[in-house]
């Protein structure tokens, strides 16, 4: 499994009292799979996200990622895996708007420390891959809703990780659109065999994905829920 989180504990204080966040959580999430959280709000969708992409040490259990236990390690540590085989597709694509299409992707490979010309190279390929082909110049005011969307999903691909995970991709896009940015991920998932987990409220969309799982208060079970608030 290329994502592994086993019983996981996350609190935070909450006045008087302590809020469990996520309850002994449990996922497993292999290459090539697709995997959706849905659940209410305040669930603790946001959480599992933030504890699997090693922003936040959680109290108990452990996270695995491609192998390596980065339950304990260190801010550096954490932040090198995060950098090396996390991909994170926010909810919202805060592109920066005095850059290219193509700028945005160069960005986080220069910061990963790639030489210039791999890396336009494989930010070309990556734009084709989202079908942005011939808009590597636009700037995101010129672009729609759902290419800034790809762009931000391309982006997060940049540094070849084997884990992604997405953060409501569709909540500002309309139903058609939505459709397809979900077909798009359930595609770079099988092409590039990554272990995708995607947060969403969109149950129209479940069904193409390969698991579907629903947090409710702090705990994680299999299944869709039948309604999300």
């Amino acid at each position: 499994m290329t994502l592994v989180l086993t019983d996981v504990v996350l609190t935070y204080p909450d006045g008087d009292h302590t809020l469990t966040a996520l309850d002994h959580v449990s996922l497993a999430v292999a290459a090539g799979e697709f995997a959706a959280v849905v659940g209410p709000s305040g669930s603790g969708k946001s959480s599992l996200l933030a504890v699997a992409a090693t922003l936040i040490t959680p109290d108990a259990g452990t996270v695995v990622i491609t192998g390596q236990d980065v339950s304990r390690a260190g801010r550096t540590a954490r932040t090198n895996v995060r950098r090396d085989h996390i991909g994170i597709v926010f909810q919202q694509a805060n592109l920066l708007p005095s850059l290219t299409t193509l700028d945005q992707l160069l960005v986080m490979a220069h910061l990963a420390g790639q030489s210039p010309r791999t890396a336009s190279v494989r930010a070309r390929e990556l734009l084709l891959a989202v079908d942005l082909g011939g808009k590597e110049h636009k700037r995101p005011h010129q672009l729609s809703g759902g290419e800034r969307q790809r762009v931000n999903i391309a982006r997060a691909l940049m540094n070849g990780p084997e884990v992604l995970l997405v953060d409501e991709p569709t909540s500002a896009l309309d139903h058609h659109r939505g459709e397809q940015i979900i077909s798009l991920l359930a595609e770079l998932t099988r092409n590039n065999g990554l272990a995708t987990v995607m947060v969403t409220h969109d149950l129209a969309t479940l069904a193409m994905v390969d698991t579907v799982l629903t947090m409710s208060d702090g705990s994680l079970t299999e299944g869709a829920a039948t309604q999300v608030v």
